[in-house]
């Protein structure tokens, strides 16, 4: 609300045509371990949201985040402040600044909330947007990066008033990307968009990436195909450049049931540090698998998923997904005495989610699943992983 009289202040001109606020509590937790030994977490998030018009074109949105989180057996307080961002429309364009959303097409390179600004046009012939943003003003858990071991084990460290700038940050990175997205080229069925981005690390590792990231989408009667795929490079700035890949292949079936259903496959590929290729290397990491929960690097997943909407206000999912590694340097999260000389095959992964609406203001989800190592060959004596976890969504108002 602050924020909000402070830019009324300092723009009388503009007068507030209508306005919206809320507030939600978002609650979630788990139980999950390896074989018969089990471990809680728990995150309770209140999160108030105040929303503005000004004349005709502009747009404010604010949010935060009151979180309490238990987390290794260990209570904490994090205050965060969520996407908050101010937008100007302009007859063919648009101009946003703030704490704002942003993904790359295949949705694993970065995805999440960046303080900057991005300019979008409209060019007669799909969108083009250009934008810029930094890292190092977000919480670190939610931001989730971890491209070298520090920033890895930094994640799990927790937050210390005491030792606030050095415990609660993410990683000091900035980021520009270059995006186009066309809806409907040709006769109107294939979407694509493509992206041109490059990350700069500005903590002093000198880690700096450049991607080129594109994906089609092709609708054909009750299927939906997808493709994607992503160049990416790190050393061009010093001129010891490394090649990584990324690629992944889905398509989705509309099934004509008494219900709404859909079946769905996805091929995903990330290298591995292995031959000429380095270990695919992403901004954010966004954990492959419910249960396994691993960064997207040196893995193909083949995953098969199902998903039906029962009742009204009542859904479930069913998935499959098996996990190879490429490679046996990048993944070796199990301990290397355990692991069989030759093995990339890790396991199978098997994962339920049961989806309940009761009414609008209140969304319930419980999920349960467990990875099995023994059916593959990298750890096969390996315990099981598991997880049972719920979530509770409840608009206040």
């Amino acid at each position: 609300m602050k924020k909000a009289l402070l830019f009324l202040l300092l723009f009388p001109c503009l007068s507030v045509w209508a306005f919206d606020f809320g507030l939600v509590l978002d609650q979630s937790g788990g139980y999950g371990g390896f074989g018969g030994e089990g471990r809680v977490d728990y995150k309770a998030a209140l999160v108030p949201r105040f929303s503005a018009m000004f004349g005709e074109s502009g747009i404010l949105y604010l949010s935060a985040g009151m979180n309490v989180e238990y987390l290794y057996e260990n209570w904490s307080f994090i205050p965060e402040l969520l996407r908050s961002e101010f937008s100007w429309r302009f007859p063919r364009s648009e101009f946003t600044i703030g704490r704002m959303y942003y993904s790359d097409p295949l949705g694993f390179i970065a995805e999440g909330l960046f303080d900057g600004g991005r300019f979008t046009i409209d060019s007669g012939f799909g969108n083009i947007s250009l934008g810029g943003w930094y890292t190092g003003f977000l919480y670190k858990n939610r931001a989730n990066i971890a491209m070298t071991d520090e920033e890895f084990v930094s994640l799990g460290t927790v937050v210390d008033f005491d030792d606030f700038a050095n415990t609660y940050f993410a990683p000091s990175r900035f980021f520009a990307a270059l995006d186009w997205v066309h809806p409907s080229i040709g006769i109107g069925l294939l979407r694509a968009r493509l992206s041109l981005l490059g990350q700069f690390d500005l903590s002093g590792e000198e880690l700096h990436t450049q991607y080129i990231t594109t994906k089609l989408s092709l609708p054909v009667n009750a299927f939906l195909f997808n493709f994607g795929a992503s160049l990416g490079f790190t050393g061009l700035i010093d001129g010891d450049p490394e090649l990584f890949l990324a690629a992944e292949l889905g398509a989705d079936w509309i099934l004509q049931l008494a219900f709404q259903s859909r079946l769905s496959f996805l091929a995903r590929y990330t290298s591995g540090a292995s031959g000429s290729l380095g270990a695919f290397l992403p901004l954010t990491t966004i954990n492959q698998g419910y249960v396994l929960q691993e960064k997207p690097s040196g893995l193909t997943i083949l995953s098969l998923s199902y998903i039906a909407r029962l009742y009204r206000n009542a859904s479930v999912s069913l998935s499959s997904s098996y996990f190879i590694r490429n490679g046996t340097e990048t993944f070796v999260r199990y301990p290397v005495s355990e692991q069989t000389e030759n093995g990339y095959l890790l396991g199978n992964e098997f994962f339920g989610r049961l989806f309940y609406s009761p009414f609008s203001d209140l969304s319930i989800n419980l999920g349960a699943g467990v990875f099995l190592p023994s059916m593959g060959n990298v750890t096969p004596d390996h315990h099981n992983r598991w997880r049972i976890e719920f979530g509770i969504i409840l608009s206040l108002y």
